[in-house]
């Protein structure tokens, strides 16, 4: 089972690789200012996990600029995502807001917010 799991991780992984979309062009000041707003956003995730794909996805379609943090092969980053997002289930964004931290989970949620913020940015 465990090779089965490994061998599709990788081809999801190829897929992702030949069939990565294009980032959205933009205006400079207006690509500094979605920058200032995404700055504080963080993704934890596993490289080979479908749903994590889909988020990278998004965010490279909509050309953020997010932190993505290894929750499998990260021991503080997984660490971070039990103690501080209460569970160890990815794709999670971060969110830090004035000073309040936000974990939101699901990836059509996460994917759902990113494009509410591109186009209120």
């Amino acid at each position: 089972m465990k090779f089965v799991r490994w061998f599709l991780g990788r081809i999801i992984l190829l897929l992702d690789f030949v069939f990565t979309p294009r980032s959205k062009k933009r205006p400079s000041d207006e690509q500094q200012k979605l920058d200032a707003h995404t700055q504080n956003l963080k993704l934890y995730q596993f490289r080979a996990c479908p749903f994590c794909v889909k988020v990278r996805r998004a965010i490279k379609r909509e050309g953020l600029k997010i932190e993505t943090r290894d929750a499998k092969n990260n021991p503080q980053f997984r660490e971070e995502l039990a103690q501080q997002g209460g569970k160890v289930k990815v794709p999670c964004l971060r969110i830090e807001q004035d000073n309040q931290v936000t974990w939101l989970y699901e990836s059509s949620d996460i994917v759902s917010y990113l494009e509410k913020l591109e186009k209120a940015a």
